[in-house]
């Protein structure tokens, strides 16, 4: 029997190094069939003319303005299923792949129940060794929900099982072809951050499961492109989208829909004051809030005083 193409989908923006990493990654992976669709969110740093120099077999898509996260990665996955795809590989740039990940995820995604997507585990490059993400519990009626299961703790026994996962994260997210064509691919109105969210929360409507699939592993450099967990960036989309799929997705009433909106401010309001950038994730956090209160979805306007 044949095994399925799966075409990765590498979405960058001014990201060249990391990009030139993943796909060295990549191209040692031993999954045949394999095809590899870089999407260059109108980047300036040279990053398509490097990956043409250095990884002349991938397939260069390309945008003239950013998209997103969404946008760039829907351009991708509309390129992956005209090539013929059984499975798209949604793969973040600053993500390296570990040897044997795609066959693994490939091989649970042939045998797990009513399968939606897959994630590997996913580790933090630094401190080399520790879970960033291994699944996560996810209620759009509450405002939090707690850290991703085993982030920032050692890659141990304890996670060495296949697990369902209440959301899916778009850093490496292997999704199979039928999926994609009923649930549809990302809110390109999220722009960036909660995207994989809703798409999971659509996905689980629709009736499939979400799986973390631990014997398959990658590395993450978290945030790169965004400026890591705690940039203004981060900040603004995460407490704006978030607030939006939430109440897209489980409207409450009056009293309920206040309780969750100030639980989700709280905490952004507390990582911002913990983050280096005070002031800028200060003003971030005020922002999101206002615009999702407004509707005003997109990517996030100039910054306001």
């Amino acid at each position: 029997m044949s095994t399925p193409l799966v075409v990765v989908v590498v979405l960058t923006w001014n990201g060249r190094e990391d990009t030139l990493a993943c796909l060295a990654t990549l191209a040692r992976d031993t999954y045949e069939p394999l095809h590899v669709v870089v999407v260059d969110n109108g980047s300036g740093d040279g990053t398509e003319e490097a990956v043409r120099a250095a990884h002349p077999e991938v397939e260069l898509v390309s945008s003239d303005t950013n998209l997103g996260y969404a946008g760039g990665n829907n351009l991708g996955v509309e390129r992956a299923l005209a090539l013929g795809a059984g499975y798209v590989l949604v793969l973040n740039n600053d993500v390296e792949v570990l040897p044997g990940a795609i066959a693994t995820l490939v091989d649970a995604a042939e045998r797990l129940p009513r399968v939606g997507a897959v994630n590997p585990t996913i580790l933090f490059a630094e401190p080399p060794d520790r879970i960033w993400f291994a699944g996560a519990r996810f209620d759009p009626r509450h405002g939090y929900n707690g850290r991703q299961r085993g982030y920032g703790q050692p890659d141990s026994p304890e996670f060495a099982a296949p697990a369902a996962t209440d959301r899916a994260c778009g850093a490496a997210l292997l999704v199979p072809r039928g999926v994609l064509e009923e649930v549809g691919g990302f809110d390109e109105d999220l722009f960036l951050y909660s995207e994989d969210t809703d798409w999971s929360l659509r996905a689980r409507a629709a009736g499939y499961r979400l799986y973390v699939v631990p014997d398959a592993r990658v590395v993450h450099r978290v945030s790169a492109s965004a400026g890591g967990e705690s940039s203004p960036a981060t900040l603004y989309y995460g407490l704006r989208n978030t607030l939006v799929v939430c109440e897209r997705h489980a409207p409450l009433g009056v009293v309920g829909a206040w309780r969750r909106r100030l639980v989700m401010l709280v905490a952004h309001v507390v990582q911002a004051t913990l983050s280096r950038r005070r002031r800028e994730g200060l003003r971030a956090v005020r922002d999101g809030w206002r615009d999702a209160r407004a509707g005003r979805l997109g990517p996030r306007p100039e910054v306001r005083r």
